[in-house]
This record gives C-alpha cells, structure tokens and sequence, in this order.
C-alpha cells in the first residue's frame, strides 16, 4: 500500500459498506477499514482491514480516526443506526475529517400497498390491535420489547431475525433466524403458511428483503413502515456504493 494512500474508516454492517470495501479493495491508492459493532454473531466480513466493537462514543471515534491517521470517513451503518450517525457526525467535526453518509434509498409505496406509517416501533405497536392478529415481525431483534405490552398478548407474532432476540418479547410469538436476501416465492409461501394479516417493517429500502412488500400487497396485507430518522444535518449522502466509491476517489485527485 503507498505511503500516500488515501484511509477511509467506513462504518459498515450494511451490504453497501461491504459492496464499498469491495469497489475500492483493487485502488492502490486508497486503503480501506470497515468498522462492524460486533452485533452479529458471524457477519459477512468485507475485503480490506476489519476492526469489530465500539470506539466509546463520538471522542473514541474522533481519538481513533486520528490515531491512525484516517483521512475520510464513511456512514456506510444501517438507516436506523441514529445514535451510530450522529456519534459519526460529531466525530468528524472533533478530527476535522470530511465525513460521507451511504444510505440506500427508501422504498416507495406502489398501487394496491395498504401501508400505515409510524414514527417510531412504538407508534408502529399502537397501531396493530386495528390491523391484524397473526403479525409478520421484521424490525429486527432489537427493540421487541416495544410489541411486549400487555395491550398487545391477543396478537401473534412472527419475528424474523438474524441472531435470536433477548427478552423483553412479544408474549405470543415464533421466532425464524433467517438471513436475506429474500425471494418473493419463499414470502408468499412464509406468509401462507403462518397465515399472517399484519406486516411491521423498518423503510430499510434496498432489494434484499423488498419481496415482503410484494407479497403482502398481493396478499392485501395491511403493512405498517416505521419511517427512518434523517441524516444528522449537514452532512453529505451518496445513495449508491459506485457514487460514494467516486467520492473517495475525488479525495485524492489531482487539483
């Protein structure tokens, strides 16, 4: 790797951050280090440096960066990752490094959705005892305990994750570990075969687990869609791995 190789911290977890890592692996001048929180139990490493935990809030971050001399910075974390982008945010303004968010845009509700929008998986729960009672549960592990109230012991759910969910839980409820990406026959069939009337998903946008939609609106799901928060103010966002690959890039061009 040259001395004058441009350091890119991504923090990733995303499959952008890792289609980022894999974009810049073969650039000489440009070395890369995906930061994973260490969450999942066997995530997909990325090609490049790995480092896996936190840093210690937005000072660990910024202490970090400048420890091993990291010239840019990229939000590469999940849409819902609030606490994680604006520690980033806060951090690139302590080290004085230009920061980039990757965020992969949301989806988009098409003819025949019957989607309901929530502000928070706390809204999303108020609003089911009027949708559903055998609910498809897609938010992921963290954050069940909002669908453990007792308001909500009549209704059923599926919770679909990637590692096992840690109580509080849904009192009434199956869990499947399963990772995407996901194939809109395998959504019907899921569907189906739990006969499930109510959907709760996070706007994560993307393909990989997009298929639900599909199959919930031919099925005449109702679906609830937590919105996403917004990126911290201020800061830059490229929606495709290519676009934040070309940012970098900019970084060290000539003049």
């Amino acid at each position: 790797m040259p001395a004058s190789a441009v350091h890119v911290l991504v923090l990733g977890g995303t499959t952008e951050a890792r289609r980022l890592a894999e974009s810049l692996a073969g650039d000489r001048s440009v070395r890369v280090t995906t930061s994973l929180a260490g969450r999942v139990a066997a995530p997909r490493l990325p090609p490049g440096e790995v480092r896996v935990g936190g840093f210690g809030g937005p000072e660990g971050l910024a202490a970090w960066m400048l420890e091993h001399d990291v010239d840019a910075l990229i939000d590469a974390t999940h849409p819902f990752a609030a606490a994680m982008s604006r520690n980033a945010a806060e951090a690139a303004a302590l080290a004085h490094v230009p920061l980039l968010a990757l965020r992969r845009p949301g989806w988009v509700a098409q003819d025949g959705d019957r989607w309901h929008s929530a502000g928070s998986l706390t809204e999303a729960a108020g609003l089911l005892p009027a949708l559903g009672e055998r609910v498809f549960l897609t938010t992921g592990r963290m954050g069940l305990a909002a669908f453990a109230g007792a308001g909500l012991d009549a209704l059923w759910f599926l919770v679909r994750s990637v590692d096992a969910p840690e109580p509080p839980c849904p009192a009434r409820m199956e869990v499947l570990l399963d990772r995407g990406p996901f194939d809109l026959d395998g959504e019907r069939e899921l569907l189906r075969r739990h006969r499930i009337d109510a959907l709760v998903t996070k706007d994560s946008g993307g393909d990989a687990t997009a298929p639900k939609l599909t199959a919930a609106r031919e099925a005449g799901i109702p679906v609830v869609v937590v919105r996403r928060p917004p990126v911290p103010e201020g800061v830059p966002v490229a929606r495709t791995p290519d676009e934040a690959a070309r940012w970098v890039r900019r970084l060290h061009a000539p003049g």
